[in-house]
């Protein structure tokens, strides 16, 4: 769990060499979905959802707080 958590916090940061560049803030569920390696359409949804209810993430490690990620 732990290390999924630590790659998906890499990917989330480094925008992967498998992906374009990707903004957490302002991306919509598809762009998550498609371009964030181990992200799927609930999990991107999750965090649209969290982003609107919460405001933006301050940093990678944020993306904890949403559920069904850390």
């Amino acid at each position: 769990m732990i290390k999924s958590i630590a790659s998906l916090l890499l990917v989330v940061a480094t925008s992967t060499a498998f992906a374009g560049q990707v903004n957490i803030n302002t991306a919509d569920t598809q762009t998550l979905d498609v371009e964030l390696v181990g992200v799927g359409p609930v999990v991107a949804q999750r965090i649209v959802d969290y982003r609107i209810q919460n405001g933006e993430f301050d940093s990678a490690e944020d993306l904890t707080k949403v559920r069904g990620i850390g």
